[in-house]
């Protein structure tokens, strides 16, 4: 085991930790603002008022004739700015590097990351047909603008990995290296994480719209799957796939009015049942899992073993030839 014992080496007092996390996260606010201003030109040009222009992008940017592609490029370009961030600090803060936080090693399991994309990319794709085909016409509309949708699929392909990456990387792989590090024990570190990842959601709007306790729930779930998976297969990479497919996908696919993603996806949903989809996540995510472990031949007791230091490998022992020095000695 190597990715929560990497965290046991180094710098990685609990101080390190808040500080690297404010300043992160600080910052990349800051950024956010001049990322904002190419939404201005075509703000103003529409009609708005500079004195609201903060609270206009943020609550109904697409009132003012901004896109959808640009109004999703200019989020993302956020947290490619974490990204950065993140991979510049933590070898000064914690003397580790980004492929360290991802699985303790020196190199990132690629086909880990194929695997959770595949996997649950089938998932996302037999549960989006489900829908539409149980759906009735009128709950949904079928729309497809060539332009628009070929531009999103290069925003998705481009921008969008930086924001699952950092996601994962700072979720189910530094704070949970943290957590492992502090309580010892991997179950502390599946579930602290996996709680303020909900938490980080809580201002979705699905969360006004839908309620606390239907649409929480989901982001829950979705996290305890993620860290779960993370924690047996001793990194993060499957998350790392599993996180990307379902945020492209989903933004690819389906769309409603109270999605966080609004994006020219492929079918317009006018209804969405939030129970529905707790339960879809919530069978998913076990499915995910049971598959996974089939794949890897996980040992389910790790969860149970201590985090502790790995010991070093025992000298190799020497033997010695006592005929030859018995004749030497003669």
């Amino acid at each position: 085991m190597k990715h929560l014992e990497r965290a046991l080496e180094g710098k990685n007092g609990i101080g390190r930790y808040i500080l690297m996390s404010v300043i992160v996260l600080l910052l990349a606010q800051l950024a956010a603002f001049p990322l904002f201003l190419v939404l201005l030109p075509t703000f103003l040009s529409n009609g708005g008022n500079i004195g609201d222009f903060l609270d206009a992008v943020i609550l109904n940017p697409y009132d003012y004739g901004i896109s959808y592609n640009l109004y999703l490029l200019v989020m993302l370009g956020t947290f490619a700015f974490m990204y950065l961030l993140f991979a510049l600090l933590i070898k000064p803060f914690h003397g580790r590097t980004v492929r360290e936080t991802i699985n303790g090693r020196k190199k990132i399991r690629w086909d880990r990351i194929w695997m959770g994309i595949m996997v649950w990319g089938i998932f996302i794709l037999v549960d989006t047909a489900i829908s539409v085909l149980t759906a009735s016409p009128s709950e949904y509309e079928f729309r497809f603008n060539p332009g628009a949708f070929f531009t999103l699929i290069l925003i998705l392909l481009i921008v969008m990995p930086f924001q699952t990456s950092i996601e994962e990387i700072m979720f189910r792989g530094y704070l949970t290296q943290g957590v492992a590090r502090w309580t010892r024990s991997r179950w502390w570190a599946l579930l602290i994480p996996s709680l303020l990842f909900a938490l980080m959601h809580v201002a979705n709007p699905e969360v006004k719209e839908y309620g606390f306790w239907l649409s929480m729930p989901q982001y829950l779930i979705m996290g305890l799957m993620l860290g779960m998976v993370s924690i047996l297969d001793d990194g993060i990479e499957l998350a790392l796939g599993v996180h990307f497919v379902n945020n492209a996908l989903g933004s690819l696919l389906v769309t409603h009015h109270a999605s966080v993603l609004q994006t020219d996806a492929l079918f317009l949903f006018h209804d969405i049942d939030p129970a529905a989809s707790l339960i879809s996540i919530s069978v998913s995510s076990v499915l995910l899992v049971f598959v996974l472990q089939r794949i890897y031949k996980w040992d389910w007791k790790i969860l149970n073993k201590k985090v502790m230091p790995t010991l070093p490998p025992a000298p190799p022992v020497v033997e010695t030839d006592y005929t030859a020095d018995s004749t030497m000695e003669n």
